[in-house]
């Protein structure tokens, strides 16, 4: 354990270590994460590799080991973390009511009542109270304040906290029922970032770069000069609107669209040249990963954080927690 930490965090729903990445630059220190996934185990121990992993299905693990893993006593926790695997929630599924993912929260749950911590922090898309989806959001809610913490949950889109990428994200923080203290959030910190600000520096193709078919190549001609992804033209060459919802056209000055995990079919965030998807370098940049940040390859390194916390947003999360709870029940 680094001696100098703020805050101790346990991370559940690890992925490649977004959350945890946010929540060292603000000074904390993961003691443990948990992830399934082989690609994403690899990738946060390439990262990560000081932090404790348990590699496995968290229905398997236990409370007891998560306490002798980490060398804590039940409550004595800072911050209990986790992202439950949203694709049940985005928008960009299907949206199925009683899709088995959007159950894995109850194995977060689960863990945070038995370990007590001072703070939880959860995270999901915003997908979760659009619709019918708000039944889902509903149940979470009342399911943590079950567990005897007072619960606040609120929409933070991660371009206003260093983020050059506007990615909307629900994020939930709970304060233990004891410490008598209400959980609240932190308002945007900074202007928008666009395109050219965060990677102005990375023009030029590269290898591993993946360029545009011919579909893609058609609409690109046809994309409005002021860089608007204009769904007309889309429909017009493809012939239909599929994977239109996941596929934008940057523009240098503009701040970039949420970057998917997936580049199937013609999905994906396409460079202002209109020639290629961004490459993985540029991806970093707008998900708010340092340059030196390891994936395994380009494929995966989308899709990691695709799916991840970009870590700015996370780190502007914990600091305000650190700040504005911790620091006080210390």
């Amino acid at each position: 354990m680094v001696k100098n930490s703020l805050f101790k965090v346990v991370s559940t729903f690890a992925g490649c270590g977004g959350s945890s990445l946010g929540y060292k630059l603000a000074g904390g220190k993961v003691l443990l994460a948990v992830e399934w996934d082989d690609n994403a185990v690899e990738t946060y121990r390439m990262n990560h590799y000081s932090t404790d992993i348990y590699h496995g299905d968290i229905a398997k693990l236990s409370v007891a080991e998560v306490l002798q893993r980490t060398s804590l006593k039940v409550g004595e926790l800072d911050i209990f973390d986790g992202s439950p695997p949203c694709q049940g929630f985005s928008s960009a599924g299907k949206r199925e009511l009683y899709d088995s993912r959007n159950q894995l929260f109850r194995e977060y749950v689960r863990l945070l009542q038995g370990l007590k911590p001072k703070v939880f922090v959860m995270e999901n898309v915003s997908g979760m109270v659009k619709g019918k989806m708000k039944l889902i959001f509903a149940d979470i809610m009342r399911e943590l304040k079950a567990s005897e913490y007072q619960v606040s949950a609120r929409l933070m889109n991660s371009m206003y906290f260093g983020v050059p990428q506007s990615r909307q994200r629900m994020i939930f923080i709970g304060v233990r029922n004891d410490l008598d203290m209400r959980p609240s959030h932190p308002k945007p910190q900074v202007r928008p970032i666009t395109f050219r600000e965060a990677c102005y520096d990375l023009r030029g193709n590269n290898p591993d770069d993946r360029m545009l078919g011919n579909m893609l190549l058609k609409m690109a001609k046809l994309q409005p000069d002021k860089w608007k992804s204009d769904i007309n033209v889309y429909k017009h060459v493809k012939g239909n609107l599929a994977s239109s919802i996941s596929t934008h056209w940057i523009g240098w000055d503009r701040v970039c669209k949420t970057l998917v995990k997936s580049e199937i079919s013609t999905s994906g965030l396409i460079h202002p040249d209109r020639e290629r998807y961004i490459s993985l370098a540029e991806a970093k940049r707008i998900s708010s990963f340092p340059d030196d940040f390891k994936f395994v390859d380009r494929t995966s390194g989308i899709v990691r954080m695709g799916n991840c916390v970009p870590p700015k947003l996370m780190e502007a999360v914990a600091r305000y927690i650190y700040n504005n709870i911790l620091l006080k029940v210390q």
